[in-house]
């Protein structure tokens, strides 16, 4: 019976998992739920990428659990060769499943090695590991979920159980499935990215996945402090993932006489520029989903202020005139101000002037940290929502090290 009712959860799981439309934020519940099934202290993806395997993402309680409420592990992003000498190389080659007792016990005639760098690392002990390959159901390996230290009742380290691998396997192959529709999801919106990119040479695939991951970073945060239940959380992480990618999508409205212009926009050319805020989100007129709404409101917002001096402004979509009772001046609209603004516009604001000021253009080299950090501070208040600058320092870490691992592009 027992084995019937997890059989049905994972079912259960498999709808919900289809829902989720982000890459990222898919691995993050896929690792989690796994985790759940068997009682694991940590774990880890793999994401195939040609012939490597590429360390997407891991999770461990025992090493959560020293950090600060509401902060995240960080970690560096690596790859291994896709061959039968790691555990998890091994897994992905031969399409099968490993459960190891003890990683530090292997015979000596293994075909794969553990490596300890982590544990010394981390002062963590890996022991139980229980390593799945991740197959579509065209049979591709696409990566590989390895779950780590299985713990009883008490909390003690013990072996996963071989009644549990059929379970994680069918699971496997659902989750494998969710990431393959996810990239496509990805793959899609970087298409679009890279076709304004021919536009305008500073939006670039690796500044909106930046900028998307920063929005995510800062939400959690902010949304932990507003007592803001988990179940929106996850849902509303999805939605400005995806839609924050977008924010700028507008650009392809504007002139290249504008748009490429190396110098500094005068004030008629600058004008011209702010209708990118309208024209995207008059992209998204036509809402079909939560997706389509969270895009229309962060293209429109993303640069309002928070002192109202921001804009576009209060104006509609179809045509950026100002809204009738919102003129602060005939043809001029008021700025939008404080919570005015919509919360996931205010949070793009922060993530889209840090990643600004951190890349190097071709009009100015990247500003050093400590002088962004400060101009981000003095502009709590005035340009961004102060208890959303308190978010972003909080997250800082998170978010310097996503700059890292999603470096600018060469030819930016």
């Amino acid at each position: 019976m027992a084995a019937k009712n997890k059989l049905a959860g994972i079912i259960d799981l498999s709808l919900e998992l289809n829902q989720v439309k982000d890459l990222d934020i898919l691995l993050d519940r896929i690792l989690t739920e796994a985790r759940a099934i068997v009682n694991a202290d940590a774990g880890s993806i793999y994401i195939r990428e040609h012939d490597r395997l590429k360390f997407n993402y891991t999770q461990n309680d025992t090493l959560l659990d020293a950090l600060p409420p509401g902060k995240k592990l960080i970690f560096s992003s690596f790859s291994i060769p896709f061959n039968e000498r790691s555990i998890a190389g091994y897994a992905a080659e031969n399409g099968e499943i490993l459960n190891i007792s003890d990683v530090y016990e292997l015979p000596d005639n293994s075909p794969y090695t553990f490596s300890p760098d982590f544990d010394k690392m981390s002062r963590y002990r890996t022991q139980s590991m229980l390593t799945i390959p991740l197959t579509t159901r065209r049979g591709n390996v696409i990566g590989v979920l390895q779950l780590i230290n299985a713990k009883d009742r008490k909390g003690r380290i013990v072996n996963f159980l071989k009644s549990v691998e059929p379970h994680l396997v069918h699971f496997a192959n659902i989750a494998a499935n969710a990431i393959e529709r996810a990239n496509m999801t990805r793959s899609m919106i970087l298409r679009t990215i890279e076709m304004a990119r021919l536009r305008d040479p500073k939006e670039t695939g690796t500044h909106v996945q930046r900028v998307a991951s920063y929005s995510v970073a800062i939400y959690e945060i902010w949304a932990m402090q507003r007592g803001i239940t988990d179940s929106d959380v996850e849902r509303d992480k999805d939605i400005l993932k995806i839609s924050s990618m977008l924010h700028d999508v507008g650009k392809v409205a504007i002139p290249d006489t504008i748009l490429k212009k190396p110098d500094k926009l005068n004030d008629r050319e600058f004008e011209a520029m702010k209708s990118h805020t309208w024209m995207g989100a008059q992209l998204f007129a036509d809402t079909f989903s939560e997706f389509d709404e969270a895009s229309s409101i962060i293209a429109i917002s993303h640069h309002e202020r928070w002192d109202g001096s921001g804009y576009p402004g209060y104006v509609d979509p179809m045509n950026g005139k100002p809204i009738i009772g919102f003129e602060l001046s005939p043809g001029k609209a008021r700025g939008r101000k404080g919570e005015e603004i919509p919360p996931f516009g205010r949070i793009v604001a922060i993530a889209d002037v840090y990643d600004a000021l951190s890349s190097s253009r071709s009009y100015k080299a990247a500003w050093d940290e400590d002088r962004i950090l400060e101009t981000m501070r003095s502009e709590s208040g005035s340009h961004f929502d102060p208890e959303m600058i308190e978010a972003f320092f909080y997250s800082l870490d998170v978010i310097q090290n996503v700059k890292e691992r999603i470096p600018e592009d060469t030819e930016d």
